[in-house]
């Protein structure tokens, strides 16, 4: 009965390494709101990464039915927070980066969004975000999109305008 008992609980350590390993290997292109990258060499050689999710409107309201909420931080995307990487110290509009990995919320007002750059780059969503971590906050225009997206998009050109897209959102930044 001992041995029995021994070769269960072996059994159980196994399977749930297995278990581990799958979530690990989740296949993120089958979730509702799948992921997207964006790499772009902006003129002052650094080399830009965003690492993110793509939620749909679906025929619901951003603000009401979606996120962002006005004066709420957001992970800007969906699922994990968003990652933004940059392989040399950068400008933000006037703010500066160090070269680094961070995660990329942001806060939605009228007119203007504070986009946020936190150390603490691998968490789910906004549930642990922590302002303390904060590397760096700037303001962004926000205007009307035209056409309006029915994706999430980020774009970032060559010359480092920073796009975020959704709705009749368009959101700007320069990076440098």
């Amino acid at each position: 009965m001992k041995k029995m008992t021994s070769m269960v609980a072996v059994a159980a350590i196994v399977f749930s390494g297995f278990a581990a390993c799958a979530q690990d290997k989740e296949d993120k292109s089958k979730r509702p709101s799948p992921p997207a990258k964006v790499t772009q060499t902006i003129k002052s050689g650094a080399v830009i990464t965003i690492d993110y999710s793509r939620p749909s409107i679906k025929g619901r309201t951003i603000g009401k039915d979606l996120e962002p909420k006005t004066g709420q931080v957001w992970r800007t995307g969906a699922n994990e927070a968003t990652i933004f990487e940059t392989s040399k110290d950068i400008k933000v509009n006037d703010g500066n980066l160090p070269a680094g990995k961070y995660s990329m919320f942001s806060i939605a007002e009228e007119g203007e969004w504070t986009i946020i750059f936190n150390k603490t780059w691998n968490q789910w969503g906004a549930f642990d975000y922590k302002m303390a971590d904060d590397a760096l906050r700037v303001k962004a225009k926000a205007t009307k999109g035209n056409p309006p997206a029915e994706k999430f998009t980020i774009t970032v050109d060559a010359d480092g305008t920073t796009k975020l897209l959704w709705g009749e959102y368009a959101v700007s930044f320069v990076l440098q």
